[in-house]
């Protein structure tokens, strides 16, 4: 294993709860969730341009999702891969080649293309942004003691929407005014800057020698703990995508809400996502435990799911958008508890490839959740469809790691 060349910790140091965080972390995770809110602003792009590549472009619709499709699938095949350059390299250059990587096909996905050239170009940009998902997830881990991880990663972890945000308000308006070469630019330009911005500061985390490498071992051998995290998470994500791909439709088709007043909606719940993964990763950093709040979320989905599911058949629409707002905020809550407990777990020398598995499980259960719920909710009904996703979060609440393995894992 090649030790990092930079593993000395900045002298300025905040202190709580008898643990120091070094100063410079704060600002590292900002270049994190930059970074990743950058590439996240890419891969969400093309779905954004479906309305121009099908309608003004006359593309295809099935072309159209393709092109959207092409980022994530790319993203899924190297997830695991950048995670192992990050735990062999370190993450400064990872995250910073990895940016730049991303910027360069955005770059070229601005010139006059083919569909075909098109789809290549987004596919290999996909695969270059997953590149900050494990490695940011490592400086963390790396920085942060365990008292701030769940603080520190619930901030992280607000990376994606707020590159879904990023996304939806300037992809359109520039793919309208300028058209597809309009659009990319500005994530290509962003992730070209953070390129510089990350390679000038952040700072590789000490790493373990070889020796104490080898007598850790392999973590996924040594325990089924991570194997359990990784299918939780999987079972978990399953309402998130539910509610993010379903939730403006149930809104309009189903309880008849203006599609502005929907629009709004589904954005403030967003939010209130965002907000959540920060409370529940201070609640984690609180009790000392990533696994019991995990079960807690779980729970909370199940309860939440059956009072939509009820709100929704008696078209309770003000109850309904309630708890639509409270079940998306619930839904993404798990997502830092898992992220954090498996870089925990996992160890310094593995936390990379764990975190790279850990994304590329939700990533597949994520693409299952639109065909399969869609045709849930074509032959059930919404009420019946929602309850139906509550049982995903119900098989997992015995799956969850009790305490006890948490703490032996640490």
């Amino acid at each position: 294993m090649a030790p990092s060349t930079r593993t000395s910790a900045p002298a300025v140091r905040i202190r709580g709860d008898g643990e120091s965080v070094p100063a410079r972390a704060w600002g590292m995770l900002a270049v994190g969730v930059a970074a990743q809110a950058a590439t996240t602003a890419f891969v969400s792009a093309p779905a954004l341009l479906i309305p121009l590549l099908h309608v003004e472009l006359h593309l295809p619709l099935v072309q159209a999702g393709l092109l959207a499709a092409a980022p994530t699938f790319g993203l899924v095949l190297t997830l695991i891969a950048w995670g192992g350059l990050a735990d062999r390299y370190g993450e400064r250059w990872v995250i910073a080649g990895g940016l730049a990587l991303t910027a360069a096909f955005a770059f070229a996905c601005a010139a006059p293309l083919g569909f075909g050239s098109l789809a290549v170009l987004l596919v290999l940009g996909g695969m270059a942004a997953a590149s900050t998902n494990a490695a940011s997830g490592r400086v963390v881990v790396g920085w942060f003691p365990k008292s701030r991880r769940g603080l520190a990663m619930g901030i992280r972890q607000m990376s994606q929407p707020l590159g879904v945000t990023l996304a939806a308000v300037t992809v359109p308006p520039l793919g309208q005014a300028g058209g597809i070469a309009a659009a990319m630019l500005l994530p290509a330009v962003l992730m070209a800057v953070l390129a510089v911005v990350a390679g000038l500061t952040i700072v590789d985390p000490p790493r373990p020698s070889a020796a104490a490498v080898a007598a850790a071992g392999n973590p996924y051998t040594a325990s089924g703990f991570l194997w359990r995290v990784h299918l939780v998470s999987m079972l978990l994500v399953v309402p998130q995508f539910a509610l993010s791909t379903f939730g403006l439709v149930w809104l309009v088709a189903e309880l008849h809400w203006p599609l502005l007043d929907a629009g709004l909606l589904v954005g403030g719940a967003q939010f209130a996502g965002a907000v959540g993964r920060i409370l529940v990763g201070i609640g984690s950093d609180r009790v000392g435990s990533r696994v019991g709040p995990l079960r807690w979320v779980a729970v909370a989905a199940i309860v939440v799911m059956v009072a939509l599911a009820g709100a929704t058949a008696l078209h309770a629409s003000a109850l309904a958008a309630v708890l639509f707002v409270v079940a998306t905020a619930v839904s993404v809550a798990d997502n830092g508890l898992a992220f954090t407990a498996v870089a925990e777990a996992a160890g310094p020398a593995w936390a990379g490839r764990a975190l790279g598995a850990q994304n590329t499980g939700q990533f597949l259960a994520a693409s299952a959740v639109g065909p399969a719920v869609g045709a849930l909710i074509g032959l059930l009904g919404y009420p019946l469809a929602f309850l139906a996703v509550a049982v995903c979060p119900a098989v997992a609440v015995p799956l969850v790691p009790g305490t006890r393995a948490e703490h032996d894992r640490l």
